[in-house]
C-alpha cells in the first residue's frame, strides 16, 4: 500500500501571477526574493489602493501565467508513482473573501492541465490542513505542518528562510534546502533517494 502524501501548490509547485500584476498595477520591478513576508501585496501595496488593487486583480486570472518552480513537475510524477498523492490547498484571498470562488476554478484548470497524472477527486482544496492524516506533508508554511504526519517537509521559500534549523528540528520538520530553485531536487534527495537500487522508477539526478 502507497504512502499517502498532501502536497500543497502555491510556492511549491508554482508562483502565481500575483506579483506580476503587482508589477504591472505598481509599474515596479519587483522579484519574489525582495519579500521575507508571505503576504507581499501588504508589503508592495499602499493601504490607501488596496480596494483599487484587489478589483484589478479579481480580474485576472492568477494561474494564467503561473511559473512552474524548477523540477517540480517531473519530481512530482516520479513521486506519484511511488506514493498516494492528495493536493491540499487553499483556494481563499483573506483579503477578498468574496471574489475567492475565482480561485477555486484557476486553480483546478491550472492542477487540470499541469498535472494530469493526478486525478481531480485528489484535490482538497481547504486552508484548514491538519484534519487530514497522512505519512508525509510537503508544504512553505510552518502554520500548516502542524497535523498527524509521520514526515513533515517544509518546502523553501522566499518567506521562510529564516526559519532556524532548531526551531524545525523541535517540531519534527525537515528543510529542503534553503533555495526554492532547488527545492524540488532536494525533496527528490528526501523521498526518493532509497528508491535508487530497487526495482521503482529512477530518480534522474536528485542525489547528486
Amino acid at each position: 500500500m502507497k504512502k499517502r502524501l498532501l502536497l500543497d501548490v502555491d510556492e511549491v509547485i508554482c508562483f502565481t501571477g500575483f506579483l506580476p500584476l503587482i508589477n504591472e498595477f505598481m509599474n515596479t520591478n519587483y522579484v519574489i526574493d525582495d519579500f521575507k513576508d508571505y503576504f507581499i501585496d501588504e508589503i508592495a501595496i499602499p493601504k490607501d489602493r488596496f480596494e483599487e488593487f484587489n478589483n484589478f486583480i479579481n480580474k485576472r486570472n492568477l494561474y494564467e501565467n503561473a511559473y512552474v518552480l524548477p523540477h517540480a513537475i517531473e519530481t512530482i510524477k516520479i513521486l506519484n508513482e511511488v506514493y498516494d498523492i492528495y493536493i491540499c490547498s487553499s483556494c481563499i484571498n483573506p483579503f477578498d473573501i468574496k471574489g475567492s470562488g475565482k480561485l477555486f476554478l484557476n486553480k483546478y484548470n491550472f492542477l487540470l492541465k499541469n498535472l494530469p497524472f493526478i486525478k481531480p477527486e485528489k484535490y482538497i482544496f481547504t486552508s484548514v490542513k491538519n484534519l487530514f492524516i497522512a505519512d508525509i506533508q510537503i508544504d512553505d508554511r510552518l502554520s500548516n505542518l502542524d497535523g498527524n504526519i509521520e514526515t513533515k517537509i517544509l518546502f523553501p521559500s522566499y518567506h521562510n528562510k529564516e526559519i532556524t534549523d532548531n526551531e524545525l528540528k523541535n517540531k519534527g520538520i525537515i528543510r529542503a534546502g534553503y533555495d526554492w530553485k532547488d527545492g524540488w531536487r532536494e525533496v527528490g534527495n528526501i523521498l526518493l533517494n532509497d528508491l535508487e537500487n530497487s526495482d521503482k522508477p529512477k530518480i534522474y539526478n536528485y542525489h547528486k
